[in-house]
């Protein structure tokens, strides 16, 4: 008997806000937190599973149990005036179009699009913007099929969270694959398309199908990879197991890969417990006999991940099932970010533990990176030049791609938690990059790289000093 013979397959099971009452689990807390539960979901979405629930959360921790603070609303997600706000809201039973427009008027300051993903990503075919897609990095374009914006739960701490909660002025969706292969029949630059949301495996087989196919035409040879960023291998391993399309999933990924494309599963681990449950295991084995592989990513979130313990042991735990710890990244600046971020001086020494005990198979993981308005910053780490303390950094993307590779320094400040927190080192007026960076932010065109020969590169590894 197979491995994947032994999981009992189980029915999805979705909570949502209105479903708060209903979970079993929660009827133990003081009313007090049910009302704080309450009034938090009316601001950011939320969205838990009975796997999640039922496998993954030790209910003797609560409130602190790491899974938990992943994936329930926390009272500290909000300022304390917006929460007593929200809390008299639900207590006194306000009509929803009062409770609506408050919570509005919250989210709304919460920066709710970061990084110039908005004003910055979107590109054109022809003078028509392409609002589906994203195409930050001269290799890569994401993609946001809209049958694939919503998850099987919600984390706590998502980046994309207005995606969820009715703000759709913000939300990236395209149903218009046609229009997404016209792209990058134009863009022979591109080598990797990334599907995301939401999460393209909350889909059905046949409508991921119609999604993947047009990309395996022989005229998008250019194109090496195609990459599902996903939580389900986390919130739902039965997708890939147990699903009435599990086996026509696999089979699709079979189909990508004998088309000559890799396929990467990006999946989203924030904690060890995540890899742990017999379904993931088996989740993990079916995945990479179809010849895709996993790369793990997940970023660093007080009250969940905040331990380089956690995070070794996670990355070992990853590297024992055959995939690759990918990336640690550090909180993005939206949302509920005071809640969950932590100092860049803190995450370089949390990633720079927990890299030292782990064997060299773990060590393909890169961060802490800020994917921040001109590309993935990596913090190498803290050192002192010429007598200053300095932060280390270094470009892992750029939207100027002579921007890649580069190091460069920061003051040390211990409380800044994003690279917008930082300024030069050594008396520089600015970081190398703020002018090319000033001057997308004035045009408007991000795409530098059709811009000009190699030849007209320059590089200054402490930046313009004017």
């Amino acid at each position: 008997m197979t491995a994947e013979a032994k999981i009992t397959g189980r029915k999805y099971k979705a909570y949502t806000r209105k479903d708060i009452d209903r979970i079993p689990e929660l009827q133990a807390l003081p009313p007090n937190e049910m009302l704080s539960v309450k009034a938090v979901s009316a601001v950011l979405p939320f969205r838990v599973n009975r796997y999640v629930i039922e496998e993954l959360i030790r209910w003797e921790d609560v409130p602190d149990d790491p899974i938990y603070q992943l994936t329930f609303p926390q009272r500290g997600m909000l300022d304390r005036k917006d929460l007593s706000r929200m809390m008299e809201l639900v207590w006194s039973n306000s009509p929803a179009k009062e409770l609506n427009a408050a919570a509005r008027q919250i989210q709304t300051g919460l920066n709710p699009h970061p990084a110039g993903q908005m004003e910055f990503n979107v590109p054109r075919l022809g003078q028509e913007p392409l609002q589906g897609m994203q195409h930050k990095y001269r290799e890569t374009v994401l993609f946001f099929p809209s049958q694939g914006q919503t998850c099987h739960a919600y984390c706590t701490y998502c980046f994309r969270w207005p995606q969820f909660v009715g703000m759709d002025e913000l939300k990236f969706a395209s149903r218009e694959t046609e229009k997404l292969v016209d792209y990058l029949k134009q863009h022979r630059e591109v080598t990797s398309v990334l599907f995301t949301g939401g999460d393209p495996l909350i889909m059905k087989t046949a409508v991921l199908r119609r999604y993947l196919e047009p990309l395996l035409s022989p005229e998008l040879d250019h194109l090496v990879s195609i990459r599902l960023g996903t939580k389900a291998t986390a919130y739902w391993p039965y997708r890939f197991l147990t699903d009435p399309d599990a086996d026509d999933l696999l089979r699709l990924f079979e189909e990508v890969q004998q088309a000559g494309k890799h396929l990467a599963v990006m999946s989203h681990y924030s904690h060890p417990r995540e890899l742990r449950t017999p379904a993931a295991h088996a989740a993990a084995r079916r995945i990479l006999a179809s010849g895709a592989a996993i790369r793990c990513q997940a970023p660093l979130i007080r009250h969940v991940n905040d331990d380089p313990d956690v995070w070794a042991d996670m990355w070992r735990s990853q590297v024992q099932l055959g995939a690759v710890p990918y990336y640690m990244f550090v909180e993005r600046d939206t949302g509920p970010k005071n809640y969950f971020e932590v100092p860049l001086a803190d995450a370089a020494e949390i990633f720079r533990t927990a890299y030292k005990r782990v064997s060299g198979l773990a060590r393909t993981v890169r961060g802490p990176s800020m994917s921040a308005t001109p590309g993935k910053v990596v913090v190498d780490g803290v050192s002192e030049i010429y007598g200053q303390r300095v932060f280390v950094l270094r470009f892992l993307q750029g939207r100027d791609p002579d921007w890649v590779g580069r190091p460069f320094f920061a003051q040390y400040d211990p409380e800044a938690t994003w690279l917008d927190d930082l300024r030069p080192a050594f008396g520089q007026k600015q970081f190398f990059f703020e002018r090319v960076l000033r001057q997308i932010k004035r045009n408007g065109d991000t795409q530098t790289w059709r811009k000009r020969a190699p030849s007209q590169q320059r590089l200054k590894i402490f930046g313009d000093a004017d």
